[in-house]
């Protein structure tokens, strides 16, 4: 029987989580440092905020996960 610590596995699932995250968020970062004239910053900025609500809903999932399984549902893997 294999037994898994949970809380290692969450940290691990956060990670995870924030490696996916700072990926999305890339490319907005980068619209945002270059400030391209013409850009709607205001739209950006939105996505990101949607990219911030998404992962939100993972963390909160990651944290009250019982099982690996559970974790990786989050993750969406």
């Amino acid at each position: 029987m294999i037994i898994v610590n949970m809380n290692k596995a969450k940290e691990i699932g956060h990670e995870l989580r924030r490696h996916m995250r700072d990926a999305e968020f890339e490319p907005l970062d980068q619209v945002i440092a270059k400030q391209i004239p013409g850009t709607d910053t205001t739209a950006v900025e939105a996505q990101r905020q949607e990219i911030r609500d998404k992962y939100a809903v993972s963390q909160d999932q990651i944290d009250a996960a019982a099982t690996t399984e559970e974790i990786r549902t989050a993750l969406g893997i």
